[in-house]
């Protein structure tokens, strides 16, 4: 039961936090100038973001549940079967950032999900 728990909020959690940064990156936009005082400027906007903060916590609490799982499960079993994040990654980017996911890469998240399904049987 615990590790059901833990494998969800790293793969949903970690994903919203992935999508809540670049969320807030693309409201600040690029950095064109990496002197230190500039690259300390964007810095300092994007930590004044919800957005940044929001994704910054999910992420924090996806990298624990990490943590967590790997003490109890394989790595050979954790790492794979986390990769359902990229299903969770597009389906939050279609629907949360309004990105046009092409056929190629829907293709290629369902090679993922064969992979995880196929670690998942060899588990089970």
């Amino acid at each position: 039961m615990i590790q059901g728990i833990l494998f969800f909020f790293i793969i949903v959690a970690g994903t919203l936090g992935e999508l809540c940064i670049s969320r807030a990156m693309k409201s600040i936009g690029e950095i064109h100038d990496f002197r230190p005082r500039s690259v300390l400027r964007f810095v300092g906007r994007a930590l004044r973001l919800p957005w940044t903060l929001v994704g910054i916590a999910l992420m924090t609490l996806g990298f624990f549940s990490l943590v967590g799982v790997l003490s109890i499960d394989e790595v050979s079993f954790v790492v794979p079967f986390s990769a359902l994040n990229y299903v969770v990654g597009a389906a939050g980017a279609r629907l949360l950032l309004r990105e046009r996911i092409s056929g190629r890469r829907l293709l290629g998240i369902a090679t993922v999900v064969v992979g995880v399904t196929l670690v998942w049987w060899s588990k089970h």
